[in-house]
């Protein structure tokens, strides 16, 4: 699709790990000390990143996890579907859009330490969004599992996992 690849180049948008395309548009100059935060954190962090993301109804955002709470804000395209997966085994889906009739929100978080993969609803389409992650995001923070990790973990959900996992 043309507006797709209007995107990516308009937001100089790269490929994501865990699908879509993304490119990071803040992250704030000051940092909180490695004593300052929880013991699952190693190293300094960030107070506060941003990113803008891409999903096309021909990918997804396969299940991954962070430590921080994720905001999500939708900005265009068609609705978004985000499965949440507790530690616990809870399962909890959000519909993001602007289609507030149809009980689509514009913003989502995700708390932290949550299993968490995204897709876009309708087909030859496309969800442009963007996320904010605090404290600040860092590779060092993001479990991408296998699809066997989250199986044996939660065998109840293993439709849903062998749909949105890739390894």
């Amino acid at each position: 699709m043309k507006e797709i690849e209007e995107l990516i180049l308009r937001f100089d948008l790269k490929p994501h790990p865990e699908g879509g395309f993304f490119k990071e548009t803040y992250r704030s100059e000051g940092k909180i000390p490695e004593a300052e935060l929880p013991k699952n954190y190693a190293g300094e962090r960030n107070y506060s990143t941003g990113i803008y993301f891409l999903l096309t109804s021909d990918m997804f955002s396969a299940f991954h996890k962070i430590n921080q709470d994720e905001i999500w804000h939708f900005y265009a395209g068609t609705p978004l579907r985000i499965h949440s997966i507790s530690d616990e085994g809870k399962y909890k889906t959000y519909d993001m859009g602007t289609d507030f009739e149809s009980n689509l929100v514009p913003q989502v978080v995700i708390p932290g330490g949550s299993w968490f993969a995204a897709e876009t609803l309708y087909p030859n389409s496309y969800s442009f969004v963007g996320c904010t992650v605090a404290p600040g995001f860092d590779f060092d923070d993001f479990v991408l599992p296998t699809q066997r990790e989250l199986l044996e973990k939660f065998p109840n959900h293993g439709p849903l996992i062998r749909r949105l996992t890739r390894i």
